[in-house]
């Protein structure tokens, strides 16, 4: 009869990804699956090995850094999506209709800045809304942690999503800005450099609308694209 992994073995792998470091429930699931598989082929050659021998000299097999290359890995090819998720929805605010709304915030920003005291004002919004997206950011990560403790798993892909991936340090380039402006003096810039702010400035409040609104906000349904068993778990 061949010889399969049962409940209790699988419990027992899960047990073993996590102790050699695996975070993630996806990726802990996809090393189990592995782990099973090599295992009952070990046994299909020599049924009398011991499901932990069978174990050790699979686990031997991902080298002296054990699981981490497989969690790095992982890790840069949902980054990779999730980049990809941005700028599918960030070019959706250059097709129609959404182009106008675009043009209409970059002529708009630029003629407030013209005839409106530009330095006092730029600081003003800019702290305001630093502030505003850090109070938003807790709240967004609060959230996540209560699904987590609901739940008892983590998914790599949600933490990329409400870790807001490799961008979370451009939150705080309004706070550059400021300092940037702040050595030009307090008279309004040329056209030329207006422009060129107003468009820098839409730009960047759009990808931060995308990056803390649009995709959170569309998480589930991007977890489950990802993970068939999301739905099962939450």
């Amino acid at each position: 009869m061949e010889l399969k992994v049962n409940q209790e073995q699988l419990d027992r792998l899960y047990r073993f990804t996590r102790e050699h470091f695996v975070e993630h429930y996806d990726l802990q699931t996809e090393l189990v699956d592995h782990l099973s598989n090599a295992i009952e082929e070990q046994w299909r050659e020599n049924p009398k090995i011991s499901f932990e021998d069978a174990l050790q000299k699979e686990f031997k097999k991902f080298g002296i850094f054990g699981f981490s290359d497989v969690v790095e890995e992982r890790s840069k090819a949902l980054s990779k999506k999730y980049h990809l998720l941005i700028w599918k929805h960030f070019k959706a605010f250059f097709s129609i209709p959404k182009i106008a709304v675009t043009a209409t915030l970059i002529v708009g920003l630029f003629y407030f800045f013209k005839y409106i005291f530009f330095y006092e004002l730029m600081t003003l919004g800019m702290v305001f809304w630093f502030l505003a997206l850090i109070a938003f950011l807790i709240y967004e990560r609060k959230k996540m942690k209560k699904r987590k403790k609901q739940t008892g798993k983590k998914w790599m892909f949600e933490e990329i999503i409400y870790g807001y991936g490799s961008f979370s340090g451009v939150f705080a380039f309004p706070l550059h800005l400021i300092n940037i402006f702040s050595n030009q003096g307090s008279g309004v810039p040329n056209d030329y450099i207006l422009w060129g702010i107003s468009v820098f400035l839409v730009l960047l409040f759009l990808g931060t609308y995308i990056i803390v609104k649009v995709i959170p906000s569309k998480a589930e349904e991007y977890l489950k694209q990802t993970y068939p068993e999301y739905s099962l778990s939450t």
